[in-house]
């Protein structure tokens, strides 16, 4: 139990980061619908920075740079020119992909065997890490995860007790009465997506140098798209954010718990479903969602 709960923390990980991120550009107005291609293109850059340099540290700026990218051309595609969000976000999210296998394939070939770097290590922190049942799942972690434990006060802190915080809900909610007291509402909406970039590409970095320390074209697997489904989830709040990264971190735990276990007739398939599922059931069963008011509206100053 205490595995699994340790698995269902570094699980969530990845999510929240990308969960929070996506939380912010929607309260400024824009839905970041690029956020699988970002997880993706993340997942490459940190894994091709961190194998060439033989830096995990290199590996993560890579990630950022990479997530940063994308997402500033779908701000400047949809904020700037004010295309279709869901569009264009589809398209670069094909784009990704093709991209980044090419990419892969022109800077190593295909490998016979798979590339592989030395994933990022945990941290027991000490005196903390021994104290029973509490310790080894909080404090035997890695650093992605202890700075996850600081992301969401942190978050709560800029989002409703700053003046920018004000900004970014007022451009999500009344982006004329923004404009009125002389703000830039593209600036602050790109601004969050150009934030969400970063934190979108070490998400799909902590896949390919975290988890799994390679990078495959089906790495991210949808999970770009769970973070997208916890934001409406947890209602574009940071603490609903944080229990529904918990929740789905939980059912992709459990899932790989059953699918490494001997003698079970269910299909393992059915448990790598079993997060995707999970983001069904929740999405029918939510009554209500307190929605920013001109979320994936373009701002048009008159």
């Amino acid at each position: 139990m205490i595995d699994t709960l340790a698995t269902a923390l570094m699980m969530s990980t990845p999510l929240l980061y990308g969960a929070i991120s996506e939380m912010f550009t929607e309260r400024s107005g824009v839905m970041n619908t690029s956020i699988e291609g970002a997880f993706l293109m993340g997942a490459f850059g940190g894994f091709v920075g961190a194998y060439i340099s033989g830096s995990l540290l290199i590996g993560f700026i890579f990630a950022i740079i990479s997530g940063v990218l994308l997402t500033f051309i779908y701000g400047i595609v949809t904020v700037k020119y004010k295309q279709h969000q869901v569009v264009t976000g589809t398209a670069l999210n094909i784009l990704a992909l093709g991209l980044a296998t090419f990419l892969f394939r022109v800077i190593f070939g295909i490998p016979v065997i798979p590339l592989k770097v030395t994933p990022l290590q945990t941290i027991a922190i000490p005196l903390l890490s021994k104290i029973p049942f509490v310790g080894p799942i909080f404090f035997d972690q890695n650093l992605l995860t202890y700075i996850m434990y600081f992301i969401v006060p942190a978050s709560f802190y800029v989002l409703y007790k700053t003046s920018y915080g004000l900004i970014i809900r007022s451009t999500g909610e009344n982006p004329e009465a923004v404009d009125v007291a002389g703000v830039d509402v593209n600036r602050v909406r790109i601004t969050m997506l150009l934030i969400a970039g970063a934190f979108c590409g070490i998400a799909g970095a902590f896949y390919s140098l975290t988890i799994l320390g390679l990078f495959t074209s089906s790495i991210i697997g949808g999970r770009g798209w769970i973070a997208f489904a916890i934001c409406f989830l947890g209602n574009w709040r940071p603490y609903g954010v944080l229990f529904g990264a918990l929740a789905f971190g939980l059912a992709e735990a459990i899932g790989i718990r059953f699918m490494v276990m001997e003698g079970m007739v269910i299909p393992n398939e059915f448990f790598i479903a079993l997060p995707y599922i999970l983001t069904i059931i929740l999405t029918i069963t939510r009554n209500s969602f307190n929605i920013p008011a001109k979320l994936g509206v373009p701002y048009n100053k008159e």
